[in-house]
């Protein structure tokens, strides 16, 4: 079984090319980088004979002696130029199923990107293969406290702040570090020296596809229930201490290695207030994504210095240069809203069609306002509706009736005039030259609760029907929901949630069906926004666990409205681009 799990793990280090190892220098132990070893003479814990400290690039070598290569070691780097240095130190730490360390290409990614961030950097390499005997983890979470009290010692000799030490890992590298990031207070071996006095916790941690993290894989395989199950729960080995320092992790839809451990790993994060940021990614495998999401994410702590001053939304996305055609109708015909009040605006739609198509899909969008207001020409739908017919999509938007209606749940008669809308657009989409089978919906807030309704619960009739425009579907094939509002069972009526989203037996409100028409969604969602991302959290987790393969973004420090204004180069800053991406992976567009 542990030569299966050792061939499996080779297999998932996509990096690492067996043949092109043949190939590198046999100068074992003269690498151009200055190697610091992390335990004195015979002072190791738990030392195994079959266990050795090493890269692969020198583990394949054929004249390999592992009595050479026993003792985990640090690679000190060159520091960054003296202009460009912030003051930080980045530990990468590989992957390789504990059984190896084998993210050579992306060890030298990492250092060529952060040391151009600014910070020193220094790779980490821990005892493998698993030890016998021991938690498959044991003798590499020894080596890892070790190696962060090395680190913190060397600050002032070279040159970094001892509080601003933060690490990067895959697989099982990542678990790892998510052991250092929310254990350190838990001694993983007996003090052997007074290095042992300094403190071992990181300041942040990015996390790619950690690895073991549910309690179906925590023993070192894949998560055998894919997470899932009212017996499967997040690993107990991880302690979050008070030391536990902001995170953020990057994890594959597809990912054998369940990406419900790190929405797990985010929930207690988000119950503790501890800034953090979760990305996840439809259908990708076990590897790294997201490289530039956990750049935004530190430039949003302050890591590289002090954050740009912020730049809104509104001035950026000013112009309405990239739109051709326009039209205006309404949504009901005249005396024919279904629930009519005197009080509420009168529901419309626009049609902004790009002068230059180059998809025949179509994109709703609406505004939030809590179901008091909406406003298709804020800054909730109007920079996004630019932004997509500058793609070349045409786009819809909704001014959906409010105030709330008097005596009835608030968005009934929003819902209606959303389902009302979609069917618009279906019965004119072929006519001016579109796809009537290729809509999206899009909403911030109250919009994003619409949106979430839209999505879920199609099949469910808002209204009885009117003309022959309601015999068609108002299903749709695609949504983004924007820091979705009133999604969870602890909200408070008006959008804020009682418990953080995290209470005991907080689950979805029953207006959400999740029915067979149920379709992928794209969710972004502040990480310190009061209307809790853990409904983002919660939906992408009930997406996956119906096979619905979804995208999901949290942003740390960001409250809701998080893109009104925004500092350049962060996530809150290029949202806009994310989707972007995104619908270009469900529809076709002509470059």
């Amino acid at each position: 079984m542990k030569r299966i799990l050792l061939v499996v793990t080779l297999l998932l280090c996509v990096t690492v090319s067996f043949g092109a190892q043949r190939k590198v220098s046999k100068k074992i132990n003269k690498s151009p980088w200055e190697r610091e070893y992390i335990w004195p003479k015979n002072k190791m814990p738990d030392a195994q004979i079959h266990q050795v400290a090493t890269m692969t690039d020198e583990l394949y070598l054929a004249d390999f002696k592992a009595d050479k290569h026993r003792e985990p070691y640090l690679e000190w780097y060159p520091a960054p130029e003296a202009g460009k240095r912030n003051g930080g130190c980045m530990i990468l730490i590989s992957g390789g199923g504990y059984e190896t360390c084998c993210d050579i290409h992306n060890i030298k990614r990492w250092r060529e990107a952060y040391t151009a961030l600014g910070f020193q950097c220094v790779n980490f390499v821990y005892r493998t293969p698993r030890p016998e005997g021991l938690p498959v983890y044991q003798s590499a979470w020894e080596d890892g406290q070790r190696a962060v009290r090395v680190v913190r010692s060397e600050a002032a000799k070279r040159g970094f702040d001892p509080e601003k030490i933060g690490a990067i890992g895959m697989s099982a590298g990542s678990h790892m570090l998510l052991l250092i990031a929310t254990s350190s207070q838990t001694p993983a071996y007996e003090r052997i020296d007074e290095i042992d006095d300094i403190p071992c916790h990181l300041n942040w941690a990015v996390a790619n596809s950690p690895a073991y993290v549910t309690t179906d894989g925590e023993t070192g395989t894949p998560a055998i229930f894919e997470g899932y199950g009212p017996n499967v729960s997040l690993s107990k080995v991880f302690k979050f201490d008070e030391k536990t320092c902001p995170i953020t992790m990057q994890h594959g839809g597809a990912d054998p290695y369940s990406p419900n451990g790190s929405t797990l790993i985010y929930r207690k994060l988000h119950e503790m207030g501890i800034p953090a940021e979760l990305h996840l990614y439809p259908d990708k495998p076990h590897m790294e994504l997201g490289a530039e999401r956990a750049h935004e994410f530190i430039r949003q702590l302050g890591l590289l210095g002090p954050v740009e001053p912020e730049v809104a939304l509104m001035d950026r996305f000013n112009s309405d240069e990239a739109r051709g055609n326009y039209i205006k109708e309404p949504v009901w015909p005249e005396g024919k809203a279904p629930d009519f009040q005197p009080h509420q605006c009168e529901p419309y739609i626009e049609w902004h069609f790009p002068k230059r198509l180059k998809t025949t899909a179509i994109q709703i969008i609406y505004s939030g306002g809590s179901y008091e207001g909406n406003n298709p020409d804020g800054y909730e739908a109007a920079p996004a509706r630019r932004y997509l017919n500058d793609m070349g999509m045409t786009v819809v938007t909704l001014k959906y009736r409010t105030p709330r209606p008097k005596g009835m749940d608030k968005y009934i008669t929003a819902w209606q005039d959303l389902q009302r809308a979609i069917r618009i657009v279906r019965s004119k989409a072929a006519g001016y030259g579109l796809d009537p089978n290729q809509i999206g919906i899009m909403g911030c807030s109250a919009g994003g609760h619409l949106t979430l309704m839209g999505a879920t619960s199609s099949l469910h009739r808002s209204y009885l029907p009117i003309d022959d425009i309601d015999n068609l579907s108002c299903s749709v094939q695609w949504a983004v929901g924007i820091y979705p509002a009133y999604a969870l069972t602890d909200d408070d009526g008006e959008g804020y949630n009682l418990t953080k989203g995290c209470g005991e037996g907080v689950t979805f409100n029953p207006e959400f069906s999740f029915d067979l028409a149920t379709c992928p969604m794209f969710l972004i969602h502040g990480d310190a926004d009061e209307v809790s991302p853990m409904a983002s959290v919660y939906l992408w987790e009930k997406l996956r666990a119906m096979g619905i393969q979804s995208e999901l973004h949290t942003l740390a420090l960001r409250d809701h409205g998080f893109q009104k204004t925004a500092s350049p180069g962060t996530g809150s800053y290029n949202f806009l681009d994310r989707i972007g991406e995104w619908l270009r992976t469900r529809v076709s567009f002509q470059e």
